[in-house]
C-alpha cells in the first residue's frame, strides 16, 4: 500500500477532532488515520487501540471516501423502534391520566396494566421490561404497585370488631373445658 500523507490542514483537523470528541469510537477512529500516516501497519494499530484489523479497515476506508464525517460513526443498523412517536404520545398521556378517569377499576398503573392499555389504544405491545425502558427513555420512574384496602374500609365498623374481638378474647368459650 502507497503510503499516506497529510496536509498541515488535514492533520490539524484529525488532531482537533481527536481531542475535542467525548465520543470513543470518533477518537479511536482518529488516532487510527493518525497512526496511519506515520506508517503503522494495520496489525499494529489494531494491536495498540484494542481493536480488530477490519475496524482499522473500516476507518481508514471510510475516511478516505468521505474525509472527517467518516469517522463519526453513524446510526447503529437495525430496524426502527416500534415505539413510534403516535406510541410514545400515547403512553405519556396515559401516564399522566389516572386509569380510573380512564373508566378502570384501578387507581394505579403497573406495567402490565399499561401495557394492555396501551395495546388497546396504539395496537402496539412491548414486553414489561421494554416499556419500563420506553418509560425511562420518556422521563418517568416506575415502582410495583402496593395494593392495600387502606382508605377502603369504615373506620368506625372497624374499630367497633376490634373492640368485639377483644372482648370475644377474654371471655371463656362454651366449647374451651375449664379445668380445675
Amino acid at each position: 500500500m502507497a503510503a499516506w500523507s497529510l496536509s498541515d490542514k488535514e492533520w490539524d483537523a484529525l488532531d482537533n477532532l481527536r481531542f475535542t470528541t467525548t465520543d470513543a469510537a470518533v477518537f479511536r477512529n482518529a488516532t487510527i488515520i493518525l497512526m496511519s500516516v506515520a506508517g503503522r501497519s494495520k496489525a499494529s494499530i489494531a494491536y495498540d487501540l484494542g481493536c480488530s484489523v477490519g475496524t482499522v479497515d473500516i476507518a481508514r476506508k471510510r475516511y478516505r471516501a468521505i474525509g472527517l464525517d467518516g469517522l463519526i460513526p453513524g446510526k447503529p443498523p437495525g430496524r426502527d423502534s416500534r415505539a413510534t412517536p403516535e406510541y410514545r404520545a400515547a403512553l405519556r398521556a396515559a401516564v399522566e391520566t389516572s386509569p380510573q378517569d380512564l373508566g378502570y377499576g384501578f387507581s394505579v398503573w403497573s406495567l402490565g396494566r399499561l401495557n394492555a392499555h396501551l395495546l388497546k389504544e396504539t395496537g402496539i405491545g412491548f414486553s414489561e421490561d421494554q416499556l419500563g425502558r420506553i418509560m425511562k427513555q420518556e422521563g418517568f420512574s416506575f415502582q410495583r404497585p402496593k395494593h392495600t384496602m387502606k382508605g377502603k374500609r369504615d373506620e368506625a365498623a372497624f374499630q367497633k370488631a376490634g373492640q368485639k374481638l377483644r372482648i370475644l378474647k377474654k371471655k371463656p368459650s362454651a366449647m374451651t373445658p375449664i379445668s380445675r
